[in-house]
Formats: C-alpha cells, structure tokens, sequence
C-alpha cells in the first residue's frame, strides 16, 4: 500500500466516486478513506472482497479443526469414510 495514495479524504471519495471505484476496480487497491483526519471506511475491489473473505473462512475452518484435535474429537479415517457412505448411498 502507498500510503500518499492510498488514502483519501471523504471529501475525495465524494468528489470522485467514479473515478474511486475505476480505479480500485482497476488496480485492485484498497483505498481507506478518512473523515476529519481519521480512516473511517476502505473502498475495495469486490474480487479481492471475496478472496479476503474466502482466505478468513480457511483460518476458521483451520482454528476449529486445531481445536478438536486438542480435545480430542477426532474419529479415524475409515470410520469417516464409512459414515459418509451410509449417509450417501442409505
């Protein structure tokens, strides 16, 4: 991020809407739009949107699978597997 680039004031965004969103569709930026000196918001491609959300739901998926392993609510591979064809094939 080039931070002298990368963030706007409101007033900016506000001025520029569409050359903001051009651009961010464009470059695949994220821009953090700031009010009274503060960074408020952060205007976002949507495609990275979705890798960003996609890339959280793995670190959950990980986090919780880490924690069943520590409390031991594991089952075998087979036994898995066997589970999974009756629930399938009846």
């Amino acid at each position: 991020m080039l931070l002298s680039q990368d963030i706007k004031p409101i007033s900016y965004l506000k001025a520029k809407t569409a050359n903001v969103i051009n651009d961010v569709n464009e470059n695949q930026r994220t821009i953090v739009i700031t009010q009274n000196g503060e960074a408020k918001a952060v205007v976002q491609d949507i495609k990275s949107y979705e890798n960003l959300q996609n890339s959280l739901n793995l670190l959950k998926l990980i986090v919780q699978s880490e924690n069943d392993i520590e409390n031991n609510r594991v089952i075998e591979q087979e036994e898995m597997f066997n589970n999974l064809e009756q629930k399938l094939f009846g």
